[in-house]
């Protein structure tokens, strides 16, 4: 399977592309993408580091999973096409940064335009079967998105690392805190976002922190 992606990218994460783990990855997304519908396009596995060049990246957000119904996903978390379904957790990002900035609520749901200022929007698996939430969990992508944490972590300095909901926060650990920020929160579902993600202030906090390390803020 061809691996497209950025340059930067290719060459620090080369020692993982040779790897046993994922070269059975691939041939299984490979399998999966002849057989099945899976989501993003194979054009879009990558599409998050093509954005974002490696040595771009300023601010990093995780999710977990691609979403899984037609149109939505293509390879930045949270961010799906415009004139797809609007994920609601993706209008309480927009709400938040609203209250927090006061920036008018954005209409478009791609999130492309945050990824070429720098924001990495990293799922920790960046492949799914279509109408099955996790189905390609622990088939390797997480070995290789922790890879790319640990990578960001250890050869950059001064990221903000910006974890909602307990899935993403348990990367944190593998982020050293006095190189970088690591701002946490509630995730913005729905479901648990008036439970501490409204007013979390994340993205005047991330602001803050890029301009105190003379780096251009991000226009949220």
């Amino acid at each position: 399977m061809n691996i497209n992606i950025e340059s930067t990218w290719k060459k620090k994460l080369h020692p993982e592309f040779e790897k046993e783990y994922f070269k059975n990855l691939m041939l299984f997304v490979k399998s999966e993408y002849q057989s099945k519908t899976i989501y993003p396009s194979e054009k879009n596995i990558f599409r998050a580091f093509n954005l974002c060049p490696f040595n771009k990246v300023k601010v990093v957000i995780i999710g977990q999973d691609p979403y899984h119904g037609p149109g939505q996903a293509h390879g930045l978390c949270f961010s799906v096409e415009d004139g797809a379904k609007f994920p609601p957790s993706l209008r309480n990002v927009f709400k938040e940064i609203n209250n927090d900035l006061g920036n008018p609520v954005a209409e478009s749901s791609d999130l492309s335009r945050w990824a070429k200022q720098g924001v990495f929007l990293l799922n920790a698996t960046l492949t799914v079967e279509a109408e099955k939430a996790g189905s390609h969990q622990k088939k390797g992508w997480e070995t290789f998105t922790d890879a790319v944490i640990k990578t960001l972590g250890q050869q950059k300095e001064n990221l903000v690392f910006i974890l909602w909901g307990a899935y993403a926060q348990r990367k944190a650990e593998m982020i050293d805190k006095n190189k970088h920020l690591v701002l946490k929160s509630v995730h913005p579902s729905p479901l648990s976002a008036a439970r501490g993600f409204f007013g979390n202030n994340h993205f005047s906090k991330a602001n803050n922190y890029l301009e105190l390390h003379k780096k251009t803020s991000i226009n949220w």
